[in-house]
């Protein structure tokens, strides 16, 4: 019997909800009690120098750093007023996690004691080991060094005992090593590209802002499970594991009552999170068993991404004290939906216009058409790039299945977005621009309700949707940045609003009139974006043929996939809108190949330990309690009550012997693969190698095991079942 494996189950059944302290505020009393905000910056900076400082945070100006000391003393005082004792630089290196070193606030006072110390120098820049992080090769063991450095837009904020301050991470030599700087740069971009548009409409728009809005979806498995389970523990996903019985075929999961201990979580989540100005807003059951989501109310993008890079390392802190592990993982289970991050984009201006909103007069809602008509082109024009953005060993699991969107990137508009645009499609320039007397001009677009926020209909397997004010990006994986796909979108988007832009200054500089100039590139845009378009089922094998047909890139191959970046136009893209270079693009593909690489290669390490540490000696005892019994029953029975009395039991050694022998086989050639493949010294080939020979033996061999576990006694099999991990809660 596998005590272990039992031990666990009955603890987690007597699992009771943790007691959760509430403060006696309200939210909105406690909330950002952690954040170094304005209003604290206020209190606790000089007037001057907070003036400079919310220059700086609001129109890009340059950091002096002769304010630096008065701010790094201000944020000091009211950190250990926190009982702050440490400041770290908090950035987003290319792990897809967060990094940070802790200091003490503490210096020599020249008397044999110490002093609690933070200058302006400390707060502003520091200089980590750049060769230890994922790097691509443009650091090395013999020059290391890199820097990170204060990004004053997002504010600072105390976990625990530590003042963690925002900062991007750059190499010695200037290139960009983390997601933050790029991000920045690709934000910067389209404020600048969308505010020269928006000019044609607005004169006094002077920025424009890009939000986002995730929703993080997770699962909760309970600890001692989850400990019992090494792929779990090692992986983050079960590698194998037969479906239960029950699993979301019911459809009683979704939004049903959240249980007991899992509410006491997400209250204790959702209180600390507050603290730290993260504006959690939603909280419900997913589609599977165990599966959660919570969500925000959209922020700015660069504030949002960490936001959600500090809530995924919040939810790993509170599960443990709840006595549960959150899986990230995009496929943690097979058979059952994923998790994804969808990410909610849109662009806004300082005068309080939602770009992607429609509005009550034809010019408002021309604005609003430019806008979506040139995201359309964005994404039609770096499909591939945008995959690629969302692209990850982990995240090939999820999608193309179980709500998931497909690995083709389309956009669905709803019926009525998508009859104003044929409309202006079928319609000549002049058709839709009517002299129209003393006014000027009346414009033939049909107008647009402000239903239209609710009226477009769901289509769940549309990797970008709009959603009637914003565009859903549907395809990000619930356990990535958020900013890789945010860097590929706003970059796409500001290149695709600059050559909109001098495509119409072209035609007002021929003797155009602005609106029909206007109106007569949308128009040509709208045809030429029209393959992007898809509002039919994105997992019919009707529709694979027919992206094909339209251009569209259809490659299922991670690593291939990634080839999409160093393609001339997304070097040209990144380029010119002065996001990465060629050198730091290069760079990251090899950190994208060299990680998916190790991240099967981990699988493949795991799945073989298991296999001879627990699937076989477990198969082979149960396996060898059968052949004894049939030799004892040859004791009792004649030889021909025996071999009918045994049939069934021979019949289950046999397929014990077949399945173990496959099992075995095949794991001694994905280790004699693997040999191959290490031998390989280019990291894209090499990643190709694990691909197409590796990760598919891990799903042979798990198709043996999953069969193993529906035969061998329940009483003997020593990990977990599917049925106890999801329905233990």
């Amino acid at each position: 019997m596998s005590t272990l494996r039992f031990r666990v189950v009955e603890k987690a059944f007597q699992a009771k909800p943790v007691e959760v302290a509430v403060p006696a505020k309200r939210p909105s009393d406690y909330f950002a009690k952690y954040v170094f905000n304005r209003e604290k910056m206020f209190k606790y900076l000089p007037t001057a120098v907070y003036n400079r400082l919310v220059d700086v945070m609001d129109h890009g100006a340059t950091l002096d750093r002769d304010i630096a000391d008065e701010v790094a003393q201000g944020m000091k005082k009211w950190a250990m007023e926190l009982g702050a004792t440490h400041y770290t630089h908090w950035f987003q290196p290319l792990t897809e996690g967060t990094a940070e070193k802790h200091d003490a606030f503490v210096e020599h006072d020249g008397k044999g004691g110490m002093m609690e110390e933070f200058s302006g120098k400390l707060l502003v820049q520091q200089e980590p080991d750049a060769s230890s992080f994922p790097n691509g090769g443009i650091r090395n063991t013999f020059e290391a060094r890199g820097y990170s450095a204060w990004d004053p837009s997002s504010p600072v904020f105390v976990v625990d005992d530590t003042l963690c301050i925002p900062t991007v991470f750059i190499a010695y030599t200037g290139e960009s090593l983390d997601y933050k700087a790029p991000l920045l740069k690709a934000l910067r971009a389209v404020d600048k590209a969308a505010v020269d548009v928006c000019h044609y409409f607005n004169p006094d728009v002077k920025k424009v802002v890009a939000y986002l809005g995730w929703e993080q979806e997770y699962f909760l498995v309970d600890e001692g499970l989850y400990a019992a389970r090494p792929d779990l523990l090692l992986t983050g996903r079960t590698l194998m594991g037969h479906e239960a019985s029950k699993n979301q075929q019911l459809e009683d999961h979704y939004f049903g009552a959240i249980p007991t201990r899992v509410a006491a979580f997400m209250k204790d989540l959702e209180i600390q999170a507050l603290e730290l100005g993260i504006p959690v807003k939603t909280r419900h059951n997913e589609v599977a068993p165990n599966q959660f989501e919570l969500a925000p109310i959209f922020e700015e993008c660069n504030l949002a991404v960490d936001h959600n890079m500090l809530i995924m390392s919040l939810m790993r802190k509170v599960a443990r004290t709840h006595g549960f592990r959150v899986l990230l993982h995009e496929k943690p289970f097979k058979g059952v939906n994923g998790s994804g991050k969808h990410n909610n984009w849109s662009l806004g201006t300082d005068t309080g216009v939602l770009l992607m909103s429609p509005g009550k007069t034809p010019e408002e809602n021309l604005r609003f058409i430019t806008f979506v008509v040139n995201t359309l082109m964005a994404v039609y024009r770096h499909n591939g790039l945008l995959k690629a953005s969302i692209m990850s060993a982990t995240n090939a699991h999820r999608l193309g299945a179980n709500e998931a969107p497909p690995a083709i990137i389309s956009s669905f508009l709803g019926t009525q977005l998508s009859r104003v645009l044929d409309h202006m499609e079928e319609s000549s320039t002049d058709e839709l621009v009517v002299l129209s007397g003393k006014h000027g001009m009346k414009l033939d677009i049909p107008q647009i309700p402000e239903l239209l926020i609710d009226n477009t209909d769901r289509n769940r397997t549309s990797p970008f949707a709009f959603t009637g004010n914003r565009f859903e990006f549907r395809a990000v994986g619930s356990e990535a940045n958020c900013a890789s796909g945010m860097i590929a979108l706003n970059a796409a988007v500001a290149e695709q609003l600059v050559i909109f832009k001098s495509e119409v200054d072209e035609l007002i500089g021929k003797g155009e009139a602005k609106i029909p100039a206007i109106i007569q590139v949308l128009r040509k845009y709208i045809k030429l974006s029209k393959p992007i378009r898809f509002d039919g089922n994105g997992y019919s094998d009707e529709w694979k043929e027919e992206a094909k047909r339209r251009g569209l890139d259809c490659e299922t191959s991670v690593p291939v996939i990634f080839d999409n970046y160093l393609s001339p136009d997304s070097i040209k893209m990144f380029e010119s809108t002065g996001v990465m270079t060629r050198k730091e693009l290069e760079a990251r593909n090899e950190v994208k190949w060299e990680t998916y690489t190790k991240k099967i290669q981990i699988e493949a390490r795991v799945l073989g330990d298991l296999v001879m540490n627990h699937i076989v000696p477990v198969a082979t005892e149960y396996q060898t309690k059968l052949i004894d019994n049939v030799y004892k029953m040859r004791g009792l029975f004649s030889e021909e009550e025996t071999r009918k009395l045994s049939a069934e039991n021979l019949a289950i050694i046999r397929k014990i012997a077949e399945h173990t022998s496959y099992i075995k086989e095949h794991v001694d050639s994905m280790i004699d693969a693997r040999k191959v493949a290490n031998k390989i010294t280019d990291e894209r080939e090499k990643a190709v190698a694990y691909h197409d020979t590796i990760a598919p033996m891990l799903e042979q061999i798990r198709y043996h095991i999953d069969k193993l576990e529906l035969i061998v006694d329940d009483q003997m099999w020593t990990l977990p079942k599917y049925r106890e991990l999801l329905f233990i809660r």
